[in-house]
């Protein structure tokens, strides 16, 4: 017998594939509710550390609040199979993700997420999807909006959107002001005061430089938090700033990723 009284409250979370850059198998983690509604899609994208535990969890969380979520494992091709410090040592000694391959991968998790549909009981796709990321995701979720037609996407702390690397630095990444004319949705920004790899003057440079292109955004700034405040499991963690910062990302994506 269903002794349930309130509302039903279950997720699927598995592995699949889905094609990504160049018509690549690539492997993800995909989550979402388990019930026939239609719901708004959320593309992952890993920090440099690669396609790890706290970032499953994360991928969960946006299910657990009524999204589709999917992290694409942009190591995949690196490193098939391997840890995921194995595979972001790989990467890096590759230079890391190459900006082209990083939106052809992110189109191809957008439209698996959009194909979703409600016939195996889990939640289908209303057509809209955004893209959050952190640290070097950060950066790649700029990238994405700035090339693919999205309809929400937030930055948490990526370097070098603005600003070149410092000499040394194991990534090929150049600085993406150049496209920030091609910004196709609204931008939500988390930043931490305490940050060097985006420095608070950089973020002002950004801000000024969306706010001159009319380009949708909100940026918010934390005292006492540095790079990786969202990350529960490392020392710069900050509670406070993680707390207000995931109430508005979750304002933000309700806002703009409903049907």
């Amino acid at each position: 017998m269903d002794t349930r009284t309130g509302p039903y409250d279950a997720m699927l979370a598995e592995t699949v594939a889905f094609t990504g850059h160049g018509g690549d198998e690539l492997e993800a983690y995909l989550a979402r509710p388990l019930d026939s509604e239609p719901r708004g899609g959320v593309v992952v994208i890993h920090h440099m550390p690669g396609y790890d535990e706290a970032t499953k969890e994360i991928t969960r969380k946006f299910a657990a609040h009524g999204y589709l979520a999917i992290c694409p494992n942009l190591y995949t091709r690196e490193a098939p199979g391997a840890s995921p410090d194995d595979a972001a040592a790989a990467a890096r000694a590759a230079g890391g993700v190459p900006d082209e391959r990083l939106v052809g991968d992110v189109a191809g998790a957008a439209a698996y997420l959009r194909s979703l549909t409600s016939s195996d009981g889990s939640a289908a796709s209303n057509g809209k999807v955004g893209v959050i990321g952190y640290c070097s995701g950060g950066r790649h979720a700029f990238l994405a909006a700035c090339n693919l037609q999205l309809d929400a996407a937030v930055d948490c702390y990526g370097a070098f959107v603005v600003g070149d690397p410092p000499e040394g630095f194991p990534l090929a990444v150049t600085p993406l002001v150049d496209i920030a004319d091609r910004l196709s949705c609204p931008l939500l920004g988390l930043f931490g005061a305490e940050d060097r790899y985006p420095s608070p003057e950089q973020v002002a440079e950004l801000d000024e430089i969306l706010t001159r292109l009319g380009k949708e955004h909100e940026f918010h700034t934390y005292d006492d938090a540095g790079h990786a405040f969202f990350a529960v499991d490392r020392p710069s963690y900050r509670p406070q700033a993680a707390v207000d910062g995931w109430n508005r990302v979750f304002d933000f994506f309700g806002r703009n990723l409903s049907a």
